[in-house]
């Protein structure tokens, strides 16, 4: 098995270390079934000839290695854009966690402070280049943006129910007034007016 480096986030590599490798500074093992796994064998691809033969970065893992396609020792090569769709879906599994951590404990009525779910959020998996401030704040705004986000599509909704609403009862003020002028009541009396307003047949003059 082929392995390489990458640089990213040092909390993020502690966290993937920390959560995927029982803390073994050793290359990672990635699950052929996720999602980052296949994220990855996507973006390998071969190396540049002036590229530098050696990987180096905080995160060190295998690379994926199927029965077809990709061999990874032709395919042993990430770019920097790369490295940040990488980081950025590993970044994306660390708040999902956090966040759904936190929920939990607000659904729970908060029995234990935010910053005390994050300090045994931290501990568990042996993050210490982060300071459990800045990722209260970062769940805090996180929260914020989408409380603004729900608010916004709930007023959509709402607005666009309020127009198909106000559709509905102009098109059936519309068909009503439609039937009225076609009953035969109405018929009759426009009939009658007409006849009554139109000049005699029998118009005669006395001399």
């Amino acid at each position: 098995m082929i392995s390489t480096k990458i640089s990213i986030l040092p909390y993020l590599a502690e966290y993937m270390i920390g959560k995927f490798n029982n803390f073994v500074d050793e290359p990672l093992k990635l699950d052929p079934h996720s999602d980052l796994y296949c994220l990855i064998w996507d973006l390998m691809r071969k190396r540049p000839i002036n590229a530098s033969p050696v990987d180096t970065g905080n995160l060190s893992f295998y690379l994926p290695d199927r029965r077809v396609g990709k061999s990874p020792e032709v395919y042993n090569h990430l770019c920097p854009d790369s490295v940040i769709l990488i980081e950025q879906h590993i970044k994306k599994l660390f708040n999902l966690e956090l966040h759904q951590l936190l929920l939990d404990n607000h659904s729970n009525c908060r029995p234990i402070q935010d910053i005390q779910v994050i300090h045994k959020f931290m501990c568990m998996y042996g993050i210490d280049s982060i300071s459990e401030d800045a990722l209260v704040k970062n769940f805090y705004r996180w929260r914020e943006a989408t409380v603004k986000r729900e608010k916004r599509r709930e007023y959509a909704r709402t607005k666009k129910r309020a127009e198909k609403q106000t559709t509905k009862v102009s098109s059936l003020s519309a068909s009503a007034d439609l039937s009225a002028e076609n009953s035969p009541e109405s018929v009759r009396e426009v009939s009658g007016r007409n006849i009554n307003n139109s000049p005699s047949l029998f118009n005669f003059q006395n001399p």
